[in-house]
């Protein structure tokens, strides 16, 4: 059963083409009309940690209904408390081992990249974040790595990977054109006047770059 469970969770993550971060305030504003334009996995980034558990399980349910991914961001318990489809880490939350242990070896652990040895020493992880590709007000501390790393990541990365950091529709096709085929987005969705438009262009973009 877990093992099955697994196995639809991976192929959703491989069939994934936009990945919204957010807040559960945005999640809750903007997150339907997103689902509806194309988006196909949440993230929940409660940086406050002020969200209580029942209504990151509200959240959760929600999204789970309307078949997207909800991942948490950095938190293991709260994932597997619950019952999240998976945690991303960043490069100084804690380990992966310690949070596969947390959620099980059923759930997805995503890890946040930033270089090329980041990139080669991501193990036991089902997916990887590469960038900020471009400046972002949300990465503050992380220099741009440009888009010489997501066509390293798409030469060499060993799990499938979203490039994230000031993507939007103007520039998302230059990432596709890149070699990726996953971008996660926080502002170009969530601070969109149109959440369900601004995702349509972010998946139309892959679309043009593939046909």
């Amino acid at each position: 059963m877990l093992a099955h469970f697994r196995s639809m969770l991976t192929a959703r993550l491989a069939a994934a083409r936009i990945y919204l971060i957010a807040d559960a305030r945005t999640l809750e504003r903007s997150g339907p009309a997103a689902l509806a334009g194309g988006v196909a996995a949440v993230q929940l980034r409660d940086r406050n940690r002020d969200l209580t558990t029942a209504a990151a399980r509200a959240l959760r349910e929600r999204f789970r209904e309307a078949g997207a991914l909800f991942i948490v961001n950095d938190d293991a318990v709260l994932a597997a408390e619950i019952d999240a489809d998976g945690v991303h880490l960043g490069q100084d939350d804690m380990a992966v081992d310690r949070a596969r242990a947390i959620v099980g070896a059923e759930r997805l652990i995503g890890l946040s990249t930033h270089s090329t040895k980041q990139i080669e020493a991501a193990e036991g992880v089902d997916y990887i974040g590469v960038g900020p590709v471009w400046a972002t007000p949300t990465k503050p501390g992380y220099a741009p790595v440009g888009l010489e790393l997501v066509r390293y990541a798409a030469a060499h990365a060993r799990v499938p990977f979203f490039a994230i950091g000031g993507i939007n529709p103007a520039n998302a096709a230059e990432v596709f054109d890149a070699g990726a085929q996953r971008i996660a987005v926080v502002r170009a969705i969530g601070r969109a006047d149109d959440p369900r438009e601004a995702a349509a262009a972010l998946l139309e973009a892959v679309s043009v770059v593939r046909a």
